[in-house]
């Protein structure tokens, strides 16, 4: 039997169209022998908008929530996690895509060194008119040390080194974390700083995300950059970040012991506009 991947998607009207694009990026991707993906994709709320966009394949899993029940996609994502029956959870948003390769080689690195718990990559955006542009500054290729994510993330604004949009992470440890945080946005940065208070991680500079730039997106909505909601969600998303890290929980328990031969020291790098 297969060892598994699941991709977490969630979506809403506005973004469905994007699914098929996003789909497409999927079947481009070469797995190690013995290993599949599975695509879950999880709506927010219960329309008739995003069905005719779901694709027509084995392996993609549709799921609906409450009917007239907006969520937000950190609700969304951890509702589908009900669905997520692989080793580990890879996101996916879905008017995004991965590049070619993208998915082996997160896989790689965390089988590779199982003293990692989840892995991020260099993003582009994607642009209106089909071109991209990168960032400067992204870290070395390599581990990521507990809470050096979170020390830059505060030093600079919130705004982190690595894109939590890239994320592969064990799904043991994702749930151990209660999955994504349940705010308006800034979810995935949330789960990201958590993840880094208990656990190294990877980054990989090889692209592991084409990060689409359009007029509905959700983070180039004028709610998103809002003073008020934008400080409470950095107040509490910082708040669990260091209680975790207070507590002394790692992951793995004896991680201390369990380095690989790759580890090192993660370097100060640019910061990346928050999501």
């Amino acid at each position: 039997m297969n060892r598994r991947v699941i991709i977490v998607t969630a979506v809403h009207g506005p973004s469905a169209p994007f699914l098929p694009e996003a789909h497409r990026s999927l079947c481009a991707q070469e797995l190690p022998e013995g290993w599949e993906w599975r695509w879950v994709i999880q709506e927010d709320g219960r329309t008739d908008d995003v069905r005719p966009h779901v694709p027509d394949d084995p392996r993609v899993v549709f799921r609906q929530g409450r009917p007239g029940v907006q969520g937000g996609p950190g609700v969304t994502r951890t509702l589908a996690l009900a669905h997520a029956d692989g080793e580990y959870v890879k996101i996916l948003d879905a008017d995004d895509q991965l590049p070619p390769g993208a998915l082996a080689r997160d896989l790689a690195a965390l089988e590779a060194d199982p003293a990692l718990g989840w892995a991020t990559s260099r993003v582009l955006d994607l642009l209106p008119d089909g071109s991209t542009a990168g960032f400067p500054g992204d870290p070395e290729h390599g581990p990521v040390e507990r809470g050096a994510v979170l020390d830059f993330w505060k030093a600079n604004g919130y705004r982190a080194q690595v894109h939590p949009a890239t994320l592969l992470v064990r799904r043991d440890l994702l749930l151990a974390l209660g999955g994504w945080m349940a705010l308006p946005a800034s979810e995935d940065t949330g789960l990201l700083l958590a993840l880094n208070c208990v656990s190294r991680g990877w980054f990989s500079q090889e692209v592991g995300l084409l990060y689409r730039k359009w007029e509905g997106q959700v983070t180039g909505q004028a709610a998103h950059v809002d003073p008020g909601e934008r400080d409470a969600r950095m107040a509490v998303v910082e708040a669990r970040a260091r209680a975790l890290a207070s507590l002394g929980w790692r992951f793995p328990a004896d991680g201390d012991a369990r380095t690989s031969s790759r580890s090192g020291p993660s370097s100060p790098v640019a910061a990346r506009p928050a999501p």
